[in-house]
Parts: structure tokens; C-alpha cells; sequence
């Protein structure tokens, strides 16, 4: 696997990608090991919940999109909100991850993308000009009643939390 958490589309590896979200879907089954420690969508039933995926911890772009989520949190929380990063990453390196970088909002483990691949955040993608099949930099906000009420795909690592975040105020 390489540093941005695809594979070679070459390497005749299947995309085994689930269908794109949409807003008014029923939010699929979330289930991880987190930096503080399992989190449980349903055990959030009644909170917005923003969950967005990256591809890799300490990357600059990846970087640049969970600090921006921390520079947000107040925000976030004032429109009474929590939120999520997922990331194939073991747990052990998102905790390093949000330790050097004090992000303040818990970090999920998805190594077998199984949760990636349910939430359409996994398929064919293009990174520095090789085709490649990996984790697709995505975002959700999840209402209180579980449903998605927004689904973004490959959004911009450096301006995600600022448009979820408009979003979020517009509700």
C-alpha cells in the first residue's frame, strides 16, 4: 500500500467501493477504535455528528484538514455538533497524530477500510497521476435522527471544516 493509502489500479485490485451517500439516506453502521477509545454511531442517536475521512496521519494535506477541524471545534460545538475523523491508520499513530498536533476532537481506526467502503469513501482515485484505488477524502454530517444530511466526496483537505462548518450554521 502506499503512503496515501491506495493501490496501483494495476495491480488488478478490486475497488470493492459501497454506493455514494446521499442526503436523506439513512446513515450506515459506524463502529471504531478511536483515539478515546470506541465510538458507536448509534450510541450518538439524537447529536449531529460530522464524520469526515482521510487518507493519512501526518501527510500535509491530511495535516492541514484535521487542524483546520480543531480550529473549528468551537464552532462546531456551538452548533451543537460533534465530530470524527476516520483514517486507515492503526490507533496507536492517530494518537501521536492528535497528541503532537493537540486536536481536540477524537480520531477513528478503520485499517480494512470496512467502514470506509460502507460510507462510498472507498474507490478509484487519481493521486500524482497514477490511478490508484484507495480511501476517498470524504465528509458526512449525520442528524440527530440518523440520517445523512450531507454527503461530500472528495473534498478539499484545506477548506473542508470551513464549508461543513457553513453548513452546519445554515441548519
Amino acid at each position: 500500500m502506499s503512503a496515501d493509502r491506495g493501490v496501483s489500479a494495476d495491480q488488478g485490485v478490486s475497488s470493492d467501493q459501497g454506493a455514494r451517500l446521499a442526503a436523506g439516506d439513512r446513515a450506515p453502521s459506524l463502529s471504531l477504535k478511536g483515539t478515546d477509545g470506541p465510538v458507536d454511531l448509534a450510541a450518538l442517536s439524537g447529536r449531529r455528528v460530522v464524520i469526515y475521512f482521510f487518507p493519512k496521519a501526518f501527510s500535509p494535506v491530511c495535516t492541514d484538514q484535521v487542524c483546520s477541524y480543531r480550529d473549528e471545534l468551537p464552532a462546531i460545538a456551538a452548533a451543537d455538533a460533534l465530530v470524527y475523523g476516520v483514517s486507515p491508520d492503526p490507533v496507536d499513530e492517530l494518537s501521536r497524530f492528535a497528541d503532537q498536533f493537540d486536536l481536540g476532537h477524537a480520531l477513528l481506526s478503520d485499517p480494512d477500510a470496512t467502514v470506509a467502503k460502507r460510507w462510498g469513501a472507498w474507490g478509484p482515485k487519481t493521486v500524482n497521476g497514477q490511478a490508484m484505488v484507495g480511501l476517498l477524502r470524504s465528509t458526512f454530517v449525520v442528524g440527530p435522527d440518523g440520517t445523512v444530511e450531507s454527503a461530500d466526496y472528495e473534498v478539499d483537505g484545506r477548506t473542508d471544516a470551513t464549508t461543513q462548518l457553513a453548513g452546519l450554521s445554515a441548519r
